[in-house]
Formats: C-alpha cells, sequence, structure tokens
C-alpha cells in the first residue's frame, strides 16, 4: 500500500506532464495533488494530513480516475469534484458557474472596514452572484442583515440555491433573476452593494486557456474594454444605495480600463492579499456626483 505522500508525488507529477492551467483556487500543481488525495479519503481540506499512513486501494483508484479526467479534459478541478473552497467555505460548483475565487472574499470577511459598520448593516444587494458562494459569506458575515442576490443566468441560480441550502440560509438570502437592477425595487435602497461581474476583455478572452473557457463565456466576457456591464452597475449604483452606502467592484486584471472609464470617479482601490488594484469602492456621495 503506499503512503499518502507517495500518491500525491504521484498525482503531481501526471498533472505537470499534462501542461494544465492553475488559475481556480489552487496555483500549482502541487496543491492540486494534495487537494484531490484529500477529496478522495473523503477528508475535509482543512484536516491534518498523515503523509506516512497507508493510502487505500480505493481511494486510489479513485485519485487515479479523478486526475486521469483532469489531464485529459483540462476541466477545473472543482467541476471534476463538484466542490471550491473559498476562505474556507464549502461550496457546490459545476459548470454552470464559474469555480468561486472573488478577491471580494476576504474584504467581506473584513466586514469591508473601515468603510463600514458591521453593526448597521440590515440590506445588501450582490449583482452577478453566480454560485452564491460571496452572498453566502455575507449573510454569515453581517448577521443583521438580508442578502439579495442577483444574476440574470436561471442555471447559475440553480446552483446558488443548493449552496444557500447547504448553509441554511434560506430565509437570509433571496435570490433574484434579473439583468442587474433590473428586479431590484426604485425604493429598496442597500448598506452595500457588492459585485465581480464580467470584466475580462474581448482580447484577453481570446487567449484565455481551456481551464477558462469550460466556464460559462457569460460570467468572464466583459466586451472590449471588459466594462460593459461595469459601465451600467457604476451608472446605476446610486439610486439603490443609502446615504452611508458603498459600492464594491471586482475588475481582476483591468485595472487601465477602469481607470479610464471611470477616469472622473474618484475610485479607492482596495489592497487583497493577491492584488493591490482588482477590487475598487465608490460611496454613495462620489457616484450621485457622477449620476
Amino acid at each position: 500500500m503506499k503512503t499518502f505522500e507517495a500518491v500525491v508525488d504521484e498525482a503531481e507529477h501526471h498533472l505537470i506532464n499534462a501542461h494544465l492551467y492553475y488559475g481556480h483556487g489552487m496555483s500549482s500543481a502541487y496543491d492540486e495533488a494534495v487537494y484531490a488525495a484529500v477529496h478522495c479519503l473523503g477528508l475535509h481540506i482543512e484536516d491534518e494530513i498523515d503523509w506516512d499512513a497507508g493510502y487505500s486501494v480505493s481511494a486510489y483508484a479513485k485519485l487515479n480516475e479523478l486526475i486521469r479526467k483532469r489531464c485529459e479534459t483540462h476541466q477545473p478541478m472543482a467541476y471534476l469534484t463538484h466542490e471550491a473552497y473559498l476562505h474556507g467555505f464549502k461550496f457546490y460548483v459545476d459548470e454552470r458557474v464559474i469555480v468561486p475565487r472573488s478577491f471580494i472574499g476576504e474584504l467581506i470577511l473584513e466586514e469591508f472596514s473601515p468603510w463600514i459598520d458591521v453593526d448597521k448593516v440590515t440590506d445588501v444587494l450582490e449583482l452577478c452572484t453566480g454560485s452564491g458562494c460571496l452572498a453566502i459569506m455575507a449573510a454569515e458575515v453581517f448577521q443583521l442583515a438580508h442578502v439579495d442576490a442577483i444574476d440574470i443566468d436561471e442555471d447559475a441560480l440553480a446552483v446558488a440555491g443548493i449552496n444557500v441550502a447547504q448553509y441554511e440560509l434560506q430565509e437570509r438570502i433571496s435570490l433574484i433573476q434579473s439583468d442587474l437592477y433590473h428586479a431590484v425595487p426604485a425604493d429598496k435602497k442597500y448598506d452595500i452593494v457588492f459585485t465581480n461581474p464580467p470584466y475580462v476583455n474581448s482580447d484577453s478572452m481570446s487567449k484565455l486557456p481551456k481551464e477558462y473557457l469550460a466556464e460559462p463565456h457569460i460570467s468572464l466576457a466583459g466586451g472590449a474594454d471588459g466594462m460593459d456591464l461595469v459601465r451600467t452597475i457604476v451608472a446605476q449604483a446610486a439610486q439603490h444605495l443609502k446615504p452611508h452606502g458603498i459600492l464594491v467592484v471586482e475588475i481582476g486584471n483591468e485595472f487601465k480600463y477602469a481607470e479610464a472609464a471611470f477616469k472622473k470617479l474618484p475610485l479607492t482601490w482596495l489592497e487583497t492579499s493577491g492584488a493591490e488594484n482588482a477590487v475598487f469602492l465608490l460611496t454613495a456621495k462620489d457616484l450621485l456626483k457622477y449620476a
């Protein structure tokens, strides 16, 4: 019987030789090999690993099949295991949604400090919710708030519904099918509006590796400069924010395009562990001037 360490080394070797791309929550062949080995044993990703322990024959067979599929299909590992982790939260995922990996997750865990008083937040809106992962994290952090989570895609909302039910948050999260703000009542105001919308520019879309092409096109493509939906989100946000509310938008690698699109606005760039200019914030006061 091989040890846990031996099967991880073997899996990593196969992943490296397949020339895969890593960007869906794990950054290397080694990370994916460890995760796959843990998953096939039925363990949680945060469980302590005994590297010298024997790896069961049945789990080894599952691991070999999982690694084979990853190498042959180039699908993100999360689609093959139907689970993804984000800052310790576990979510169900499949090909109907992009794999959770937003920078906004850590900002939620930091309570959007110092911009927001967590004890005064009662209404939160997420646009382009996808799997519902960020809406769930927001509901867990802002315990006094109700979260409206919007997506245009009915299939994505079906996945979000699975996750909301798993966290038993059906009473505190409303999943709404809508083209951005269209279904939001005109008189509804929020303390926080946040979004990780489609923002990949056309040139970058044409160069995406197979792993990203496996994800829904609608969840990634943001037009020529990546700002098609972002412009609408920013332009209409003021009417949906309370006087001291904030808008938080993730734009990934599109910093220069965001700066060009909103050059008249005082964008505040929020530093995260992965980037210094991937998420911007605007206050309700800023947006009222823009509107």
